[in-house]
């Protein structure tokens, strides 16, 4: 099969579905998407701050639309700069721009209400009660595969081949013990068959799965350090670099955790590295600060500007050390640009340790916490959770149960509450209120 029929194949599609033929496959993704219910949810739930504590800081929806403005972008250079691209030699190392954007908008679909809290504390329930998991990532895939509705079909949005596995970038199944990403097993029968027809190295996501998977964290580590800086809750002085306790959090942060192996931690003075790094980020503001004429709205923007052309500027595609693979990373006179990548790493930890572990969102969290658990409790049975669930929902599950149990369409239906939903399902089951039920939908 040609390699351009194998990237824009589909799993499902069917020849009773209308799909206008004078759009590229990819366009009609990308109409699929945004079209999606899944997608318009993603306004009203968590990236950092709480879905609606302001108009000025960021959703999972903006957060989406960032990351595929970057995304793209960052293709378009990689085929003028990195002469194999254009051979096109394996489906799996090509990048298309309208692939990448896709699957940037969809990477995050499947994350619950409240933020990570909400994923957490999802994941703790059906592993402690029924051995199940739950992940992010792992749900984009029911979503994408099953959850969500086209007309005439109940197969999800039938994305093409190219798509699905550039929103791929945990190539497994998490099903399997020991592992704490992927995707879930009935999904990953499909995504392994489109990887064998590939032919893709196992455990080896997509050039396109790096990229996004990379421009994720550029954004991550620009987008919510601009929104720390606004709410105040990161405070551009010398404080920041000769806080022991804070420069002590962030070395326990990056110990922790896995994805940290590969950067070469330990061939460096770790105290040292994060100290300098965040030194030079508050020089680089005062800098920028002056020629703003001190306007700290401009300044944020403009640190923000400087940081993501930076960090997109330097990717670039490199052999994989391990062998016959390549791989998207920063990149400086054809290596590694491990310094950089060490630098990205801080900044993201810094967000994550200034944001997320204050105590103030903490109390968020714990308040979230409660709210999950309590709504678990309500459906998590289908003596009493079926009575509750929309018509729709039931439907569904009667159709599908000998696939899947109860407890999944459960979790599926609480992780698709945007966090005000939530909280509005919350206080019809929990708090004092009067008026017509009617007025509650």
């Amino acid at each position: 099969m040609a390699e351009t029929n194998v990237r824009k194949i589909r799993l499902y599609d069917t020849e009773n579905i209308h799909s206008g033929e004078d759009r590229d496959e990819y366009e009609k993704d990308y109409a699929r998407l945004i079209q999606s219910p899944a997608f318009r949810r993603l306004q009203g739930k968590s990236q950092v701050f709480g879905a609606g504590s302001g108009d000025y800081y960021r959703t999972r929806l903006t957060h989406s639309l960032e990351v595929s403005q970057i995304a793209r972008e960052v293709a378009r250079r990689l085929n003028k700069n990195v002469p194999f691209l254009a051979r096109r030699e394996h489906p799996g190392l090509t990048i298309d721009p309208e692939v990448v954007e896709v699957a940037a908008l969809a990477h995050d679909l499947g994350h619950p209400p409240f933020g990570h809290k909400g994923e957490e504390v999802l994941n703790q329930l059906l592993t402690a009660e029924d051995g199940m998991k739950y992940e992010g990532n792992a749900q984009n895939f029911r979503i994408l595969m099953f959850l969500e509705k086209r007309a005439g079909s109940d197969r999800g949005l039938d994305l093409t081949a190219a798509v699905l596995l550039a929103i791929n970038k945990y190539p497994f199944c998490i099903d399997e013990p020991g592992r704490m990403k992927g995707v879930f097993a009935r999904e990953w029968e499909a995504i392994d068959y489109l990887r064998q027809l590939w032919g893709m190295p196992a455990e080896r996501a997509t050039l396109e799965a790096q990229l996004m998977d990379l421009c994720d964290d550029i954004a991550y580590s620009t987008h919510d350090l601009e929104d720390g800086i606004r709410a105040g809750k990161i405070q551009m002085g010398s404080a920041l670099f000769e806080d022991e306790r804070l420069v002590g959090n962030l070395i326990r942060e990056i110990e922790d955790d896995p994805s940290s192996t590969g950067m070469n931690w330990e061939k460096v003075d770790r105290k040292e590295t994060v100290k300098r790094t965040l030194r030079e980020f508050v020089e680089q503001w005062k800098r920028i600060y002056a020629e703003c004429g001190y306007e700290p709205s401009r300044t944020r923007r403009e640190l923000k500007a400087r940081w993501v052309g930076r960090y997109a500027n330097e990717v670039g595609i490199i052999d994989d050390p391990e062998g016959g693979w390549k791989r998207v990373t920063f990149v400086r006179e054809g290596q590694e640009d491990l310094e950089l990548v060490r630098t990205m790493e801080i900044l993201k930890k810094l967000a994550w340790v200034t944001l997320i572990k204050d105590f103030r969102v903490q109390r968020l969290h714990k308040r979230s916490e409660i709210m999950v658990r309590r709504l678990w409790e309500s459906f998590k049975s289908y003596e009493t959770g079926s009575l509750i669930i929309p018509p729709d929902w039931l439907a569904s599950y009667e159709r599908q149960k000998d696939h899947w149990p109860w407890k999944r369409l459960a979790a599926d239906y609480i992780s698709g509450m945007t966090d005000a939903y939530a909280e509005k399902v919350y206080a019809e089951f929990f708090a004092s209120r009067s008026g017509s039920i009617y007025e509650r939908d």
